[in-house]
C-alpha cells in the first residue's frame, strides 16, 4: 500500500517562510513527477510546482523567485520552500506523485496541510 504524508504546515507572518515535507512510502518501485497543489478558500485547486524524477522543475507564476520545490530520490521525499510568505499563499498544500508499483503506476496524493500567512 502506497501513502504519501505531507508535513510542515502552520501559521506564520507575511514575509516568512515555511518548508512542506512529502514522504512517499509503501511497495514503490519509482516515482515519476511529483507536484504541489493548493486550494485556497473559495477557490479551485491550483498547481503550484512540479518536479520531474530528473529533477527538472516548473512553477505557477504566483510563486515564482518565492518557492522552490526539490526532491531527494534516495528518500523518496519531496519539499516545497516557501520564502516571502504572502496572505494569498494562505490555503491547503497538497502533494502528489505518480508512482510506479509492481503491477501498475498510479497518481497518489497526500493529506491536506493547513499553511496560514498571516498580515
Amino acid at each position: 500500500q502506497v501513502q504519501l504524508v505531507g508535513s510542515g504546515g502552520g501559521v506564520v507572518q507575511a514575509g516568512g517562510s515555511l518548508r512542506l515535507s512529502c514522504v512517499a512510502s509503501g511497495s514503490i518501485l519509482g516515482i515519476y513527477t511529483m507536484g504541489w497543489y493548493r486550494r485556497a478558500p473559495g477557490k479551485e485547486r491550483e498547481l503550484v510546482a512540479t518536479i520531474t524524477s530528473a529533477s527538472s522543475t516548473k512553477y505557477a507564476d504566483s510563486v515564482k523567485g518565492r518557492f522552490t520545490i526539490s526532491r531527494d530520490n534516495a528518500k523518496n521525499t519531496m519539499y516545497l520552500q516557501m520564502n516571502s510568505l504572502k496572505t494569498e499563499d494562505t490555503a491547503v498544500y497538497y502533494c502528489n506523485a505518480d508512482i510506479r508499483e509492481y503491477y501498475k503506476t498510479s497518481i497518489y496524493w497526500g493529506q491536506g496541510i493547513q499553511v496560514t500567512v498571516s498580515s
